[in-house]
Parts: structure tokens; sequence; C-alpha cells
């Protein structure tokens, strides 16, 4: 009988989706399941609904145990063969309105501000240090565990665990699962859905689409390229397709993400770049305040049958499990150390490649080497993630200050001394959400 730790249990919606996938999985259904949460109410609200989901469509297989506070978190930790983690350090108030408001003081705007950007820098340096002390006790009470990672800044937080712990650790992310899906239905390409294949590499949230076919093995990316170059009306992905115009290529995550992850759309110099290019400004604190306002109604229902009633998803999570424990392949997209895999990035990059998964474990493939110029815009977002980890390690003030320096965006829109001034004030007001550089 596996044992499954989900720290971030307060995820309600997300627990729903991992463990009703397990219920419905035949190798995991009779499961252990170890909810932890700092937050006492909303542990209990998922508890509560699982334990309901369990009867309802598991015959009450599945042990089900919650942990709060972070002096239980080892109690969860124990044993366990697979740790799922989905965790949000400095939640939405005050970190996130942090990571925006201050930023907004120097001209510098931004849409998501979880993967890269200043935004990304400082959710980055908050998370590390709790991910960090998870490792240690992962190290000591299930050393054999596979931890499942799918908090952002995915390739930063996935990069320190797998380069500076013991913790055997993958990156998951939804958006290569969808990207070609998306591609093909905005371009009115519905019947080439069906029996699809795709090739994707890269880093997390750009990762490249590197090659698609139709079912008889039909490249589909002249048609794309030619229905992507005459669709001129506005949309809402227009970042990604100008990708397709300039560098050739789709990449994964979306267009409101990918706009702030380069110097080339949000730029206060020419504002009419942001409704050209459709780009939503301050999306993530508009999607913290709905989802807030949105769990206050669904808090409310969580025994009705929308959350009871559960087909299994999408989310790799039980397919890993799964294939761990039953040698049964499967092929994810996962994030991992680069060590050679795609030859023009760094050895160090976490990139996100196809892996693999059976009794072994998780197992990248090699892709060999992206088209330059797609390497190229990699780079600028891994010198990024490298030296921001790099500020972890070492404690060293200047490599934050050097992360910032260098993100695309940020340089493109600010002076050095404004970088570094921005820098101290985020540092001052995050206190001590953050540990002490030197």
């Amino acid at each position: 009988m596996p044992k499954i730790t989900f720290i971030g249990a307060g995820s309600t919606v997300f627990a729903k989706n991992i463990f009703g996938d397990c219920m419905l999985t035949p190798s995991l259904s009779e499961s252990e399941i170890a909810l932890y949460d700092i937050d006492a109410v909303r542990l209990k609200e998922s508890s509560d609904m699982l334990e309901a989901m369990n009867k309802k469509i598991n015959n009450k297989k599945a042990k089900i145990k919650s942990y709060c506070g972070v002096e239980n978190r080892k109690k969860a930790i124990k044993n366990s063969d697979f740790i799922v983690i989905a965790i949000q350090v400095g939640g939405y108030d005050p970190c996130t309105i942090t990571d925006f408001e201050i930023p907004k003081k120097y001209g510098l705007r931004q849409t998501i501000a979880d993967t890269l950007g200043i935004g990304g820098i400082f959710r980055t340096l908050r998370t590390i240090p709790v991910f960090e002390d998870i490792a240690r006790e992962i190290e000591k009470y299930a050393p054999n565990a596979w931890l499942l990672n799918y908090v952002n800044p995915m390739a930063m937080i996935t990069g320190f665990m797998q380069r500076y712990t013991g913790v055997k650790t993958v990156g998951l992310c939804h958006s290569v699962q969808v990207c070609s899906k998306e591609l093909l239905e905005n371009l009115d390409m519905h019947d080439k859905l069906e029996g699809r294949k795709d090739f994707i590499a890269g880093i997390n949230h750009m990762a490249w689409l590197l090659d698609i076919r139709d079912k008889y093995g039909n490249d589909l990316y002249p048609e794309i390229r030619k229905r992507a170059y005459a669709k001129t009306e506005k949309h809402k992905d227009m970042v990604r397709f100008e990708y397709i115009k300039r560098f050739g290529y789709y990449c994964t995550e979306s267009s409101e993400h990918n706009a702030e992850y380069n110097p080339f759309f949000i730029k206060s110099k020419y504002p009419q770049l942001i409704s050209k290019f459709n780009i939503p400004l301050d999306e993530y604190p508009r999607r913290c305040i709905k989802q807030i306002e949105d769990w206050k109604k669904d808090s409310k229902n969580l025994l009705d049958g929308y959350f009871l009633n559960h087909k299994r998803s999408r989310e790799y999570g039980s397919f890993i499990m799964n294939a761990v424990l039953t040698n049964e392949p499967y092929r994810i997209g996962g994030n991992v150390i680069n060590n050679g895999l795609i030859e023009n990035l760094d050895k160090n990059a976490c990139v996100e490649v196809p892996c693999l998964v059976d009794a072994n474990g998780i197992q990248p493939t090699y892709v060999g080497k992206l088209p330059v110029q797609l390497a190229a815009m990699n780079m600028t977002n891994v010198n990024v993630q490298l030296i921001t980890i790099e500020a972890h390690v070492t404690k060293k003030l200047e490599h934050i200050y050097h992360a910032a320096m260098l993100d695309p965006h940020t340089a493109s829109e600010l002076s050095i001394d404004d970088i570094v001034s921005l820098c101290d004030d985020l540092i001052k007001a995050h206190g001590t959400w953050l540990p002490k550089y030197k």
C-alpha cells in the first residue's frame, strides 16, 4: 500500500484532482493519503471533501490522515513513496502584492510574475528556503520518495532541488499537455487533433513545439505558419503567434506569461504594444482576487455532487505513480537537470523534455540541439534562473542584483541604478520572508 503525501493540501481543487485520480487508479486506490498544510481551516475542508469522495467513488479503500503545522510536517512525510507539493509561500497578501506594487513605482509592469522577471526572482528567493527545509526532512524520513513539484517558479525551484538536495525530484507543468491542442484549436485545425504527434523541448513555460504531425505523419507546421501569419484580428494568444512569425516556432505557456519573459512586448516607451498584442497587465493579482472570491462560494458546496464525482484528469501525478509502482511505461514532459540533454543549453539548466516513467523512475530523453534562435531565447531566461539559485546558495546580495540586471524585461525598462534600488526595496518589503544576505 503506497503512501502519498500532499504538501499544500489546502489547495482543495488541486487535491481533488490528484487524489480523485489516485482513487480511480487500481494500483493507488488503497493508498495511505497524508494531507499537510499550515492552514487548519483549508486543510479540514480538503480532508472532509476527500473523505466524502473516498466513500462515494472508492468504497472507502484509501486511508486519509491530516497533519497541520510545520512541527507535524515530518510526520506527514515519514515513509512516503510519493510527495506532491503545491504551495505558495507568502500568498497573495502580502507577497504577491509586494511583487507587483513596488516594481510599479519604478514604472516596471508585469502580467503574472511567477516564473521570471523581478517577481519570479523574489518568489524564488522566498520559496527555496521552505523547499530546502522540506528536502532535509524528506532525506531523513522518506529517502526513497519521489517528489512531484507543481510549484512555480518551476525551473528555479526544481533546479535547486535536483542540484543541491538528495531528493528525487521532477517538475510538472500543465502547459506541455495542452500546447499543441490549443494551437490547432486557435487556428481552426480541429480535424488534425485526433492522433496528432508532437515533440516539445526547452525550458518550463518556454518549451518549444519543435515538431507536430497529423496521424498520417504529415508535417503540420507549414499550414500552422500560414494560418498564424494570416490571423490579423486581435485574440488572446498574440505573443505566441508573434513567436511563430519571428522565431518560427510556438511555445508551451500562454501569451500573458511569455509577454514578460523577453524585452519585446511590455515597454513603457511603446505603450501601444500593450493594446497591439492584447497583453493583460496585472493579470495574476486579478486572478488571485477572483480565486479568493470564488472559494468563498465553492467552500460551502464541498460535499455537493460537483466535488464528489470525478473523472480521471490529465494531471501527470497518478500516471507517474502508477508507472513507478507497476512498471507500466508512461511518457511525460518533465523538468529535469539538463546534463547534455539539450546540447546548446547550459548543463546546469533545468530543462523540460520528454521523459519515460517506469519502475526505474523518471528517465529523461536526449533532445540534441535546439534551433539556434530558440536556444538563445531560452538562455536569456536560464541565465536569470541559475544566478537566482546561486543567490540563495551563497546568500550573496550581489547575485540578486545580477539576476535582476540580466532579466530581459527588467533590463529593457530600468537603469542599473534603478534595478539595484528596486531590489533593495523588495528585500526590505519582504522582511522575514527572505533569509539574510551578505
